[in-house]
């Protein structure tokens, strides 16, 4: 057939379905435009989850007569004034969102510019425009999206329910409200009012934090350690929970590049690797992450959908944000999530089911056999004797030493929690979750200070591969030998293998170099080995901590509280299990009625 070219409007409506997938990405698009507007209150109503109605009322500059026309133009914008794809310092920029919204939609705008006196109004119906006219509005604008995806009506079909479409302009306008806390943001669907998040004053940080509280609660916020550190004109503020809040999925990990929302493979395996070893492999921290830094050394020009960005240092962001968020970890050493308290006691409370809802966490199961002694680790802490069937006195008197922050054991319930007295109240510790996290520590601590043992290979191991993934391999072979996988390529398709860690004993070498591999390619490092030692480390320190059922003597349990107190992350054990649970005073005083 001869080649002819489409008509304009099936042109805007096959460009509209790369801009507007669904009604949240038309909400962003929108609001995107009043932030960049200069708004400093939204309000966004919604009606049929989008589908029926989408109006965003913004208090921002405005635009004259001749603006309005030219702003449902196609690539047509006046936030490139230089044409310089490498420093754009606003939300939009390609002038696409506003035409493709209009090519499948009925769309009205009235807006009135700053200072003017007369407000204007044009209303464009699947791609065709009417002429402006004059119109009743206060300063700012308003847009009204109507009937969306009818000029289009094989895209309505792969939309979701109603209540699906609903949570994910909630989720897109928590995250715009997220990095622009000074703005009043409001959602109303069906005429029903959703939340509205008011300016929040004050420092950055500070109004970030109220923000973070209003967005995900009070307890969040509460527990999430602050973070504000530069490199090398890359800057990284924000909020990382601890390791012990975590939920079944990514939905409350919010991140942002220069205070646009982004989904970055990069900065997701950062995260990764800052949480590996402090939560379940099953369970997502819950972070508010902000990246901010000059315009030139990140690309948002990716997609239209502009949530993808492209790094041009990869190594110094990704470096940044597992350095900060680890050291943001350590320093909260053994604290742990003041929510647990909440779920233990609610599940005191009558009519809750009696159990605490950390979530799930597997279980744990040895992948290998131990035939070194363990004697070394059975004790809380390194020099304390193990006296087998020891056990606390009955009158014991009760410790005068609960100035510390886990406070002094007064006792030991069914052999396996440690209950201690503290100056705000009592501290419950699984005493084999705890000492797992000593233990594993400490062998981290001697690996760090002494190497990984390698194993040299009788026979090397030679591992066929794309030529691409042994050009990854092969320019990361230094760090993995520090981890003590010697490997380097064998010709254009190949790896070959000659040492291993001692560590991993007889392991599928095949498997683990095709891991790295990948791990590579998606998140830059090679999380795989790291991931493997470390669960070899995990399993010895599960095999070599203090049991549940061990009765322990009054001078071991107070070391394993001091030894927690000097440790970091002793607030939850390898697994993400928590440690110990610590209830206030005022806590227990409500549980009995006394307040």
């Amino acid at each position: 057939m001869a080649i002819r070219r489409l008509p304009e409007g099936t042109v805007n409506r096959i460009a509209a379905g790369e801009v507007i997938e669904r009604p949240a990405s038309a909400v962003k698009e929108l609001v995107e435009n009043a932030l960049d507007a200069g708004a400093t209150r939204i309000d966004v109503q919604i009606g049929g989850a989008g589908r029926d109605l989408i109006a965003v009322t913004d208090d921002g500059h405005g635009m004259d007569r001749g603006d309005l026309l030219l702003a449902i133009e196609r690539h047509a914008t006046s936030k490139l004034p230089d044409d310089d794809l490498l420093q754009i310092d606003s939300f939009g920029f390609r002038g696409e969102a506003l035409p493709s919204i209009a090519a499948v939609s009925r769309l009205s705008i009235t807006t009135r510019a700053s200072g003017a006196t007369e407000a204007w109004s044009l209303a464009v119906d699947a791609g065709r425009v009417d002429e402006p006219r004059p119109a009743a509005h206060g300063q700012g604008t308003r847009v009204e999206v109507r009937d969306l995806f009818y000029a289009t009506p094989a895209r309505l079909k792969f939309l979701k329910t109603d209540r699906h479409e609903s949570s994910l302009i909630a989720d897109t306008l928590k995250r715009l409200a997220m990095a622009h806390a000074g703005v009043s943001l409001t959602l109303i669907e069906d005429g029903r009012r959703v939340f509205t998040f008011p300016a929040q004053p004050g420092a950055l940080l500070d109004g970030r934090r109220a923000r973070l509280a209003e967005i995900l609660g009070r307890a969040v916020a509460d527990n999430a350690l602050a973070i504000d550190l530069e490199r090398d004109g890359v800057r990284l503020s924000g909020f990382a929970g601890l390791p012990t809040l975590n939920r079944a999925n990514s939905l409350a990990q919010y991140l942002f590049v220069n205070g646009r929302p982004v989904k970055d493979r990069l900065l997701v395996g950062a995260l990764r690797a800052a949480y590996h070893d402090l939560i379940a492999h099953n369970r997502h921290p819950v972070v508010a992450l902000f990246l901010d830094l000059p315009a030139d050394m990140v690309d948002v020009n990716v997609h239209p959908a502009k949530a993808e960005v492209r790094f041009r240092d990869t190594s110094l962001v990704r470096g940044l944000i597992v350095g900060g968020l680890r050291h943001a970890l350590e320093r909260a050493a053994n604290r742990a999530s003041t929510s647990i308290a909440d779920q233990a006691l609610a599940a005191l409370q009558p009519g809750l089911p009696p159990r605490l809802a950390f979530g799930s966490f597997p279980e744990v199961r040895s992948p290998i056999r131990l035939n070194e002694p363990l004697a070394e680790w059975q004790s809380p802490i390194a020099g304390t004797p193990f006296v087998p069937g020891a056990r606390v006195a009955e009158d014991a008197p009760v410790p005068e030493d609960i100035q510390h922050p886990l406070g002094a054991a007064v006792g030991q319930l069914h052999d396996t929690y440690v209950v201690a007295q503290s100056d705000r109240g009592i501290v419950i510790v699984d005493q084999h979750a705890a000492h797992e996290r000593l233990v594993y520590e400490r062998m981290k601590r001697q690996l760090a200070d002494r190497g990984v043992a390698r194993q040299i290979l009788l026979i090397p191991e030679v591992v066929e591969l794309a030529p691409e993934e042994v050009q990854r391999l092969a320019a990361r072979a230094p760090e993995l030998a520090e981890l003590g996988l010697s490997l380097e390529a064998f010709g254009p398709g190949a790896v070959v293998v000659r040492e291993a860690p001692a560590l991993l004993g007889d392991t599928d070498l095949q498997g683990l170099v095709r891991d790295l591999a990948d791990d590579l390619a998606a998140f830059e490092e090679g999380l795989s080995l790291r991931d493997r030692l470390d669960a070899v480390c995990s399993t010895m320190a599960c095999h070599g901590s203090v049991r549940a059922g061990r009765r322990l003597t009054a001078a071991e349990m107070n070391a394993l509280l001091r030894e927690m107190e000097r440790t970091p992350h002793s607030g939850q054990c390898n697994h993400g299990r928590p440690t110990y649970v610590e209830l206030g005073l005022g806590d227990i005083e409500r549980l009995f009625g006394r307040r």
